[in-house]
């Protein structure tokens, strides 16, 4: 279904979802306080939750919030994508760009893997990266293509784990979203040419 990674940011964006839909497929209990335990026992049942073809998009939408909120640190997230215009943004404008970031993750990721199926995630090494992040290394293993590596940043917050960035061969979400950020808000039109276009992609009201 995929075709491997070349330079395309899109592709790269596509498959960074593939990879963190891969992890939010299990319940609580599968987490563990390893970083690789954690990592492996959530890609046990990849896609199966997300995938199934008795749910509609909505049920996936909402699986998919709960899931990303439980595991993953949004609001860490959110604040590095905007990168330095975090501190110029004003407390409704932070509100609001974390509300659209987190739909606009949700609204994307539910739709793009109502079309995926067959992909199996496997584990490798886990590797300090800092005092408080691993980075734990995998593999998204194709039917019918080369395997992508992927590597999940994970952070041990208020004593639980969270995935703070996913890394597609060698290529930070986080950091490729920032970029694409920034060339909004360096348009002219600043945090608020940003918030009116993440309105506009998740279909948002002000």
């Amino acid at each position: 279904m995929f075709q491997r990674i070349t330079t395309h940011p899109r592709r790269r964006f596509l498959l960074g979802a593939l990879a963190v839909m891969a992890l939010l497929a299990l319940p609580r209990p599968a987490l563990a306080e390893d970083p690789t335990a954690f990592i492996e026992g959530l890609g046990q049942k990849a896609l199966t939750s997300l995938t199934t073809p008795d749910i509609n998009q909505a049920e996936r939408e909402k699986r998919v919030r709960g899931l990303l909120r439980t595991y993953f640190d949004v609001d860490t997230i959110a604040r590095f994508t905007l990168g330095p215009n975090w501190r110029n943004a004003t407390d409704p404008q932070k509100a609001e760009y974390i509300k659209l970031f987190e739909k606009m993750i949700v609204t994307t990721y539910a739709q793009r893997f109502s079309e995926y199926s067959g992909q199996e995630l496997k584990v490798g090494k886990a590797t300090k990266a800092s005092d408080r992040d691993t980075v734990v290394s995998s593999q998204i293993i194709q039917q019918d293509g080369p395997p992508i590596s992927v590597e999940w940043r994970v952070r041990s917050k208020n004593g639980q784990m969270k995935v703070i960035d996913v890394l597609v061969e060698g290529i930070s979400m986080s950091v490729t979203q920032r970029s694409d950020f920034s060339a909004v808000i360096q348009t002219g039109g600043g945090i608020e040419a940003l918030l009116a276009s993440l309105r506009e992609r998740t279909g948002s009201t002000n």
